[in-house]
């Protein structure tokens, strides 16, 4: 005996699915389920085995499979006929595979009783994480960049926006990412004038399996060949990235362009998500690191940035698996009373790296592009801009 519940949210198709349920002897409907949340209460119970609902049930999202998942309830989503290929992409990614079309309710019985009733996509692409097929591969032309340092300011955002500029200025289409949890500051940086965050709305078009058509959405265009997923608002609102989903949007924008990620500073792990299913606030960060082709790490070039720079070296060779990393001291000044070659043989001993790299001190072409609203390629030729473009040379 099956026994089943159902959420249809007042579709149509409802009560026809009903009377199939109800008429055949091995299934049971334990209750018509109002919505979504009723549903996942309901499923909390232990006492369902399968959950019919609609593909466009409002709520209906990667969350929602998974909890199902967790009390061992199996979705059947009912999808409407004319959209039915868009359907099983939307199902897939979410983590359902068993979908009937809403003019074909004659198998819906056989679905609930025998499980998948369509093949798969071609190309699935559930949340990393959090669905149980595997993420889409990335393509071949995209790399994702994530550009990390310790605490202290070391300049990261300045650099990953500097490099995300460089390479736009090459013509490679770059989508610059802010995936800072303690609060994002590329869009004030770049003077953009965003109201809603790029980064929450990603998180919840990619928990709905909807990003890949949306993806356009979340970017804000600042030229020809740059665009800028803006990050946090505020720095509580971390708590609204579900794990998985900056994973997932990274996957996306590399397969449209070059991707550089601006990250926190923080790898500690949270012990408080061992007790509840609060996401950790450093997984973004975490996330971007173990999702990067290239690890740039960045530390000031004072006696403070340089000890935590040698700190953090040993932090993020436990928190990198393979992915090469190069350091960028930055803010080198002759003041400082040591050379590029002083600062080399300390860092040698700390990692093995892919490269070294040093930018100068220089605060008027900063606080020129920081005035304006402007990148460091917009601000006019300066001896920063220079030693970006050396160090976008190495990475491509």
């Amino acid at each position: 005996m099956i026994v089943v519940l159902v959420v249809a949210s007042g579709a149509a198709w409802e009560s026809a699915a009903l009377g199939l349920l109800t008429e055949h002897r091995e299934i049971v409907v334990l209750k018509r389920c109002v919505d979504v949340d009723d549903l996942v209460a309901s499923a909390s119970a232990g006492q369902a085995d399968v959950a019919v609902l609609g593909l466009d049930t409002p709520g209906l999202d990667v969350a929602v499979v998974e909890h199902l998942r967790r009390y061992a309830v199996r979705p059947v989503a009912v999808v409407p006929a004319p959209a039915l290929e868009a359907g099983r992409l939307r199902a897939a990614r979410i983590g359902i595979a068993a979908l009937v079309a809403d003019d074909d309710l004659e198998a819906l019985p056989g679905a609930v009783l025998d499980g998948d009733t369509l093949p798969p996509p071609e190309l699935p692409t559930p949340l990393p994480g959090g669905g149980a097929a595997a993420a889409v591969p990335a393509a071949a032309g995209g790399r994702v960049t994530a550009v990390w340092g310790p605490a202290g300011a070391p300049g990261r955002t300045t650099v990953a926006a500097g490099l995300a500029a460089e390479l736009a200025r090459r013509r490679s289409r770059t989508v610059l990412v802010d995936a800072d949890p303690y609060g994002g500051s590329v869009a004030q940086q770049l003077g953009i004038l965003d109201e809603v965050s790029g980064l929450l709305s990603a998180a919840r078009l990619a928990t709905g399996g909807l990003l890949e058509e949306r993806f356009a959405s979340v970017q804000r265009a600042v030229g020809p060949h740059l665009s800028v997923v803006t990050g946090l608002p505020r720095a509580d609102r971390w708590v609204e990235v579900r794990p998985g989903a900056l994973e997932h949007l990274l996957d996306v924008a590399r397969e449209h362009a070059e991707v550089v990620v601006d990250t926190g500073f923080s790898l500690e792990e949270d012990p408080g998500q061992d007790f509840g299913t609060r996401p950790a606030r450093n997984q973004l960060t975490l996330a971007a690191l173990d999702a990067a082709d290239e690890v740039l790490v960045v530390g000031a070039a004072d006696p403070v940035g340089l000890s935590r720079l040698a700190r953090a070296l040993v932090d993020v060779r436990e928190h990198v698996a393979g992915a090469p990393v190069r350091v960028v001291v930055n803010r080198m000044r002759p003041s400082l009373g040591w050379s590029e070659k002083d600062i080399a043989g300390m860092v040698g001993g700390f990692t093995r790296l892919s490269g070294l790299h040093f930018l100068p001190d220089d605060r008027p072409a900063v606080d020129r592009a920081l005035v304006a609203g402007r990148t460091l390629v917009e601000s006019g030729d300066s001896p920063l801009l220079r030693a970006l473009s050396s160090l976008a040379d190495a990475l491509v």
